[in-house]
């Protein structure tokens, strides 16, 4: 499945980024992060994992 459709919950998010549980919820309720509500379910998009990585790489500097 492709990062485009694949929704993952808060607990696997939290895994996929390597950060706590209670951070990806507060994170969602900043609106730092986007999701999608199903009901009561909460989903995050796998791009959007995927966009939050990207955003926190640091480049490694050129060597001389």
């Amino acid at each position: 499945m492709t990062s485009q459709k694949r929704m993952v919950n808060v607990q696997q998010a939290a895994e996929e980024l390597g950060l706590s549980v209670a951070c990806v919820r507060k994170w969602i309720a900043q609106r730092r992060m986007e999701y999608v509500r199903l009901g009561r379910a909460i989903r995050v998009p796998g791009a959007e994992i995927d966009r939050l990585i990207a955003e926190g790489t640091i480049p490694t500097k050129g060597l001389r």
